[in-house]
């Protein structure tokens, strides 16, 4: 088989067929001169409840911004704690760690990489103000058992859906199952903005009302505050951008799904089930794919190969919250959460775009199978 340039994600190709209609919204946005929310962000978030079928959706600034205005909302502050997983980009620990608010950690499930809902329980205590799962790489973390735990002690429920959306559990889209939700708007996630945005969602209307004043430094009022926000507003230019992409995110999800099955195809044809392990999807859940990420023992020396051979990759995350070095003083140590880990030794990310093709899907399973036959 003949080599292939295959990059962890073209987002060229995804921008070509698009290129008229997001320079006309950039254009609609430069002639009416509103870049601040405005009518392109209300605009969005409509038709993103309607996407997702949640009643409010709050467009703001980043997906780290939405989940500081989620834990805000719910008044999390200092002496207080939140559980949550140590398997996850940094801004999952660091909103909580910015409000004076100390992180809980709890380990991951070894198929899913998502949160062992069985250890939640064990983790909270009277200061617990949030349990805050998340959605890895794009498959929704086991909701029932937290939902159950929540109903049981009160505890609000914040789901970290940064990597999931159109992600259901159950038939239940993420973001709309617990007390809040926060997705991103980064480049590289399934919907990507051309810059940072975000999105907090919620079915609780007490609450969309109080997560818009704080993302305007808290206030409904122009000039008047009651209570201290931030500054996590949306440009206009972003929100204009994301409804031009919107009405294709089913279609790359879908794309993104038959790359993912082809996948499973290519590595049994080739032989490479139980060497490499795949990534689990639970029969209960939608799966979107953000990523693609297998497990490798090997997987530095893979990657080395993979690089080698023209073939992007990347290492989701190679060191986990609880071990970060400015998370030091909450006293966890290398061994307190093995499954997190492993799994930063061993997860490797592999392209799974919805334009890759077919002789781009095969080049990168070939490459992996030549580095296992030559090891």
């Amino acid at each position: 088989m003949s080599a292939q340039k295959v990059p962890l994600l073209d987002l060229k190709a995804q921008f070509a067929p698009l290129r008229g209609d997001v320079l006309e919204a950039i254009a609609r946005v430069c002639d009416a001169q509103q870049f601040i929310l405005g009518s392109e962000v209300e605009s969005l978030e409509r038709e993103l409840e309607a996407f997702l079928g949640i009643p409010h959706a709050i467009g703001v600034s980043s997906g780290t911004d939405a989940l500081l205005a989620a834990l805000m909302a719910l008044g999390v502050g200092a002496g207080d704690e939140v559980v949550t997983s140590p398997f996850s980009f940094f801004a999952t620990a660091g909103s909580i760690a910015r409000l004076g608010a100390r992180p809980v950690f709890v380990d991951i499930e070894r198929g899913t990489f998502n949160i062992d809902v069985d250890a939640i329980a064990a983790a909270a205590t009277s200061r617990t103000k949030a349990i805050l799962p998340v959605h890895l790489f794009g498959q929704s973390a086991d909701m029932t058992g937290i939902v159950d735990l929540s109903e049981r002690s009160g505890i609000p429920i914040v789901e970290d859906a940064a990597q999931a959306i159109g992600a259901c559990y159950r038939g239940r889209p993420v973001g709309g199952i617990g007390t809040i939700g926060c997705f991103s708007f980064f480049p590289t996630k399934n919907l990507g903005a051309f810059g940072d945005a975000g999105l907090v969602t919620t079915p609780d209307g007490t609450i969309a009302r109080k997560v818009r004043a704080i993302r305007q430094h808290g206030g409904e009022v122009k000039y008047h505050h009651d209570l201290v926000g931030g500054n996590f507003r949306l440009d206009a230019l972003q929100a204009a951008i994301l409804r031009v992409k919107l009405p294709h995110l089913e279609s790359w999800t879908s794309a993104r799904r038959k790359n993912a099955e082809r996948y499973r195809a290519l590595f049994a044809q080739a032989g490479l089930v139980g060497t490499v392990t795949l990534p689990a999807q639970a029969a209960d859940r939608t799966h979107i794919y953000n990523q693609f990420v297998i497990r490798v023992p090997e997987r530095d020396r893979l990657r080395a190969h993979l690089q080698s051979s023209g073939i992007g990759t990347e290492v989701y995350y190679p060191l986990p919250l609880h071990l970060q070095p400015c998370l030091r003083d909450l006293g966890y140590r290398a061994g307190s959460f093995p499954v997190a880990e492993t799994a930063a030794n061993e997860a490797l990310a592999l392209p799974i775009y919805g334009e890759l093709t077919e002789a781009q899907q095969s080049w990168v399973v070939e490459a992996i199978r030549e580095f296992f036959r030559r090891a």
